[in-house]
């Protein structure tokens, strides 16, 4: 009977592989022919792991080493990988050997790689799935250091930047969970750094890891954990987001331990999945950010490397020109130009809508039709087909910082809105114009002049190397001008012909006013030699070296109050609602109150109705200037300071975006008049 049983086995898929990895000489495009997805024989996962970490025939990098266990963290690294020995299920005469052999890789690693071990670096739970294949020691050694090289990201460690490369890819797929984790203050390094640094060996059982391992070393991709992990919180959405009364360590906690819920048979699924989150998102997400993975010694050599302050994921103008050219499922992109008119109709991406980021502060309800038109023509062009269609939005600014920070603000207004598969054009229309003319210089049999296009007049100029006739634009069934073009054209018509709104809310005035303000002496003085606290004039140029106090305080630090009980307290002298605007473009529902001698902003709690954070509390007296654009009289800035014998010393910026922000800044300047009068006197 039992021959039987074994017969089939022969002759299967399995008996395949055995013979292919028993002539040696197999790799790892071989063996997943064979395999093709199916769960591995545990006889045989040792030979496939080695060739899936390319460490077959590889030498023993202990040989000349002194075995000399004394390092400064010795005692730590023994009780650690004594603890996973105890783990283990093996006759007692082979854990001291088993032992020695653990702690000479980890202690032989350290000492080679210059690394100072600590508990967090979870490399005993790496350890642990390739310790039950009963490798000798040099085979043991190789293949962590394979798996430490190529699958554990740099910097893995908390506020490191494969965390902040992860919050990307979740606002990008999942913006409402992204969001609800931001409002609670969970980062992802604070749930997700064992699942990253033990390719989930620390939460999930031993069967559970060989299958994830089994998968993730055969696809030789060290991105896919990304998506292994997304998929992860994706299952658990609905959970996470019914925990919103929950506390913070409450709801890390689930986090942490979601992975220990996974079950064998889930695990086809779950990288079925992954493949499909990992097909809707943009080549840059990887390419841009290749060296998280990889040896030391390549450096890194990103020009965005601070991912903490990204807005959103960044994709580059070449992916953008190449994937809508593309046919099948992969990712398309609509794009949207949010550079100012004038702008736009001076030259374009031919397939781009043109929406107006000016319109967010100029005309509210005219940007809220924009947006609308906006939705409308995406999902029109995605059912005709065009070549301008795709579900993937994608934002493209000048490239110049101090002219996109108005798109940032369009930006945000979608995030917030939790609209997915949204990124921004990596360096604007200024990188696409220098790509296109790249390609042209090195072959203009390329064609690619077609994508620029121009609204203003005949010809568009790629740069001072190309100009390409707007007339291509729509030439040969391209498709480019079609349904976008003619709904971008109303829109952009009207956007040109919308008037300045310079109004004077403010004491404008031409030159500095280099002054204190009283208001008996209306011209003033500066008195001890010292340069004025305060000033008001218009702000016709965006700062740049500017202070974000708002940003510099945590919200799980601040008070909470009840908004009404504030407005109505007896010192409460004036009260104007108004929007926090952040640099990076948010915007937060807020409330400047002012007393006789300072001004509070509280801000709106989305989650508790009626409650504020106190944001800021400033003295009148610290205010050094109140600033206004001429283009957007609404968006006010003050700066707070002090005087010094040198100048003044800016301490704090905060910007707000206020309804009848003439009345507002004229009770606020009349107030700090009062304070510096009395002051004085």
């Amino acid at each position: 009977m039992a021959e039987g049983v074994e017969a089939p086995l022969l002759s299967s898929w399995e008996n395949d592989l055995a013979e292919a990895l028993e002539e040696g000489g197999c790799d790892l495009e071989t063996v997943r022919n064979i395999i093709q997805g199916r769960p591995l024989p545990d006889s045989l996962r040792a030979k496939v792991w080695k060739i899936a970490l390319n460490v077959v025939g590889k030498g023993d990098n202990l040989a000349s080493w002194d075995g000399c266990l004394d390092l400064p963290e010795q005692t730590l690294i023994h009780k650690d990988c004594q603890e996973l020995v105890d783990q283990l299920s093996m006759p007692e005469e082979e854990r001291s050997s088993l032992l020695l052999d653990i702690e000479s890789v980890v202690t032989f690693y350290c000492k080679s790689r210059n690394v100072k071990y600590s508990s967090k670096l979870s490399w005993t739970y790496l350890l642990k799935p390739l310790v039950q294949l009963q490798l000798p020691r040099s085979d043991l050694y190789n293949c962590f250091y394979a798996i430490m090289n190529k699958y554990i990201p740099r910097d893995c460690f908390m506020k490191g930047r494969p965390f902040h490369l992860f919050r990307l890819l979740l606002q990008y797929h999942e913006p409402e969970l992204c969001s609800f984790l931001d409002t609670k203050k969970i980062t992802p390094d604070s749930y997700t750094l064992n699942w990253l640094g033990s390719l989930f060996s620390c939460d999930c059982s031993y069967k559970v890891t060989e299958a994830i391992w089994d998968g993730y070393l055969q696809l030789a991709d060290p991105f896919f954990i990304y998506f292994l992990m997304l998929i992860i919180l994706v299952n658990a959405k609905e959970v996470i987001l019914g925990q919103e009364s929950n506390s913070k360590e409450e709801v890390i906690q689930f986090l942490e331990r979601s992975p220990a819920s996974l079950e064998l048979e889930d695990i086809e699924d779950l990288f079925s999945l992954a493949q499909y989150y990992c097909s809707k998102t943009p080549a840059s997400f990887r390419k841009d950010n290749h060296s998280i993975f990889g040896s030391s010694l390549l450096g890194l050599k990103d020009d965005d490397s601070d991912l903490s302050q990204a807005l959103c994921l960044a994709v580059s103008v070449s992916e953008i020109l190449q994937a809508n050219q593309q046919q099948g499922d992969g990712v398309r992109f609509f794009v949207v130009d949010c550079r100012p008119a004038e702008q736009y109709n001076a030259g374009h991406l031919s397939t781009a809508f043109h929406l107006d980021s000016d319109l967010m502060l100029q005309n509210p309800s005219e940007f809220a039709q924009s947006v609308k038109s906006l939705l409308e023509a995406q999902k029109q062009s995605i059912e005709s087909g065009s070549i301008a269609g795709g579900e993937h939005l994608c934002f493209m600014g000048s490239g110049r910082e101090e002219e996109d920070m108005y798109m940032n603000m369009v930006l945000a207004h979608f995030l917030q809105k939790n609209k997915e598969y949204v990124s921004i054009a990596k360096g604007g229309f200024m990188v696409l114009q220098q790509h296109l003319a790249d390609i042209n210089v090195e072959g203009p049999e390329n064609g690619y002049g077609h994508w620029i296009a121009s609204t203003s007049g005949s010809k568009s100029s790629i740069n001072s190397l190309t100009e390409v006739d707007s007339s291509n634009g729509s030439s040969e069934g391209k498709g480019v001008k079609s349904l976008v073009n003619k709904m971008t054209v109303a829109l952009k018509t009207k956007s040109v012909n919308v008037k300045e709104k310079v109004i004077s809310f403010i004491e404008n005035t031409s030159t500095p006013v280099d002054r204190h303000v009283s208001s008996s002496d209306r011209l003033g003085k500066p008195y001890r030699g010292v340069k004025p606290v305060f000033s008001i004039g218009d702000e016709e140029e965006y700062d740049t070296d500017e202070i974000d106090s708002s940003s510099m305080s945590d919200d799980d630090r601040k008070e909470i109050v009840n908004i009404q009980t504030w407005i109505n307290k007896p010192d409460i002298k004036h009260h104007f609602p108004c929007n926090e605007v952040k640099e990076n473009g948010y915007m937060f529902p807020s409330h400047l109150l002012v007393t006789a001698t300072h001004m509070y902003c509280l801000r709106e709690i989305p989650s508790r109705k009626g409650l504020a954070y106190i944001q800021s509390r400033q003295a009148l007296n610290s205010v050094v200037k109140i600033t206004s654009k001429k283009k957007h009289p609404e968006l006010i800035t003050f700066k707070y300071g002090n005087s010094t014998t040198t100048g003044i010393e800016i301490l704090a910026v905060e910007r707000y975006l206020i309804p009848n922000a003439g009345d507002a800044t004229k009770a606020i300047k009349q107030q700090i008049m009062k304070v510096l009068d009395a002051l004085e006197s």
